[in-house]
C-alpha cells in the first residue's frame, strides 16, 4: 500500500490550499482516511478524518476552515484548507487504515506566512 500526497506549499495567512493524498496497491477496502499533521517541536496531531461510515472529524482547531472529502471509487482524499493561519504552519501526513493496520504518506509541507 501507498499513499501519495501532494498540494502543500507556501501561503500567506489568509489564503488557501487543498491537498490531494491517492492510495494505490493491493486492498480491498480504506476504512478511515484523513489527515495528520506536525509542527516542529510538537506530536503529529489529528487533523481531519473522513470515516469509514462517511461521516468527517475535525480538530478544533480547524473546525469551519477546513473541508476534508474523499472518492472511495478513486481512493483518495482531499483537504481543503481555507482561511489558512500561520499556526497552520507543519508537515501534513495522508493517512489511511486497513483493518488493524494504519498507513502513511510522505508529508507534505505547509508553510503560512504572516
Amino acid at each position: 500500500v501507498q499513499l501519495q500526497a501532494s498540494g502543500g506549499g507556501l501561503v500567506q495567512a489568509g489564503g488557501s490550499l487543498r491537498l490531494t493524498c491517492v492510495a494505490s496497491g493491493n486492498f480491498i477496502r480504506i476504512h478511515d482516511m484523513g489527515w495528520y499533521r506536525q509542527a516542529p517541536g510538537h506530536e503529529r496531531e489529528l487533523v481531519a478524518l473522513v470515516l469509514v461510515t462517511g461521516r468527517p472529524m475535525y480538530a478544533d482547531s480547524v473546525q469551519d476552515r477546513f473541508t476534508v472529502s474523499r472518492d472511495n471509487a478513486k481512493n483518495t482524499v482531499w483537504l481543503q484548507m481555507n482561511s489558512l493561519k500561520p499556526e497552520d504552519t507543519a508537515v501534513y501526513y495522508c493517512s489511511a487504515v486497513f483493518g488493524s493496520a494504519t498507513y502513511w504518506g510522505q508529508g507534505t509541507q505547509v508553510t503560512v506566512s504572516s
